[in-house]
């Protein structure tokens, strides 16, 4: 069917001069006229505007609506839906800082308007972008360390849900600020370096972390306490598959960055999921083993020192 400009202005609720600027800015690309030179349009333009409509207000510029091209009903429909399901998001993670903050008794407080703010401009998409900054920055020239980020890239970009609650709201606040924290980026980097190395394969590590966890995992979940004979055992097994001594494993937890667990821990409030998670426990009991492995081993060589230079004195020989 072809429409008229006017009867296409009064179908979309635009008005003519609208749709004429459109057509000129080549937006809405022009089909063809009749034979006094009026501009005709059919359906496909009728969608075409409810999606540059759509785009205009939620922010995409003209330019980037024109390189869309001239394509089929349902290619626009479909970024129609996109771009309304984008829209839908927005309002409801809008509406459930609104909830919250008119829940409380009073005027808004600074933090309020500053979340409310935010989040109007921090979606899934801009999430996404700054996510791929930090991966690439972070990971840097080091092939395995890239390869490792881009796997956990998945599990570091949580879907906020449809109805957030105000910790959800915030964590995922917090973990856009995290991962756009220089510091943290160049901690990362520095931290990565040694380990990272370009003779690494990242899927022989893969292989060996799963072993690990399992290894630990197993140990937590038999019960086995931290420090004693049998964990031990198991920590020795563990430090094997990583081909750590005990001083390097050591070293390697007290340089630590420990805003990376809380990055999994925000993950963890937006995604509902039980925290810590498995990973977490599983090196959480690594360390605590190491730790008091470690701390037994250096009183027990303490002992002996000191054993021996009592001895040593009653003979009348130097400490």
């Amino acid at each position: 069917m072809s429409y008229t400009i006017g009867r296409l202005a009064k179908l979309t609720g635009l008005p003519v001069k609208t749709i004429r600027f459109y057509s000129d800015a080549g937006v809405l690309p022009e089909r063809e006229r009749t034979p006094s030179g009026y501009r005709l349009y059919g359906d496909e333009d009728r969608a075409r505007l409810e999606l540059i409509r759509t785009l205009r207000e939620i922010g995409v510029d003209l330019a980037t609506i024109r390189s869309l091209g001239d394509r089929r009903l349902r290619s626009v429909l479909d970024l129609h839906l996109k771009a309304v399901e984008t829209q839908l998001k927005s309002l409801q993670r809008t509406r459930a800082v609104l909830r919250a903050t008119l829940a409380r008794d009073g005027d808004p407080a600074e933090e309020d308007l500053r979340r409310l703010h935010a989040l109007g401009r921090l979606g899934a998409a801009e999430m996404a972008i700054l996510l791929d900054e930090f991966v690439d920055e972070v990971g840097g020239d080091i092939e395995a360390r890239h390869e490792w980020l881009t796997h956990m890239r998945d599990c570091m970009l949580p879907e906020l849900p449809e109805e957030p609650t105000t910790a959800q709201l915030d964590a995922w606040l917090e973990l856009a600020e995290l991962l756009a924290d220089e510091d943290y980026r160049d901690s990362l980097r520095r931290q990565s370096g040694d380990f990272w190395t370009e003779e690494r394969d990242y899927g022989a590590w893969h292989e060996i972390n799963i072993q690990v966890m399992r290894e630990a995992l197993t140990a937590s979940q038999a019960g086995i306490e931290p420090g004693s004979p049998e964990s031990e055992q198991v920590l020795d097994r563990i430090l094997a598959l990583m081909g750590q001594s005990r001083e390097e494993a050591l070293r390697a937890f007290d340089e630590h960055d420990p805003r990376a667990a809380r990055l999994w821990e925000l993950v963890s409030i937006i995604q509902d999921t039980p925290w810590p998670s498995e990973p977490t426990l599983a090196y959480g009991w690594i360390e605590a083993t190491l730790r008091r492995v470690s701390s037994t081993s250096r009183v027990s060589s303490t002992s002996r020192v000191s054993s021996t230079s009592r001895v040593s004195s009653t003979r009348g020989t130097p400490p």
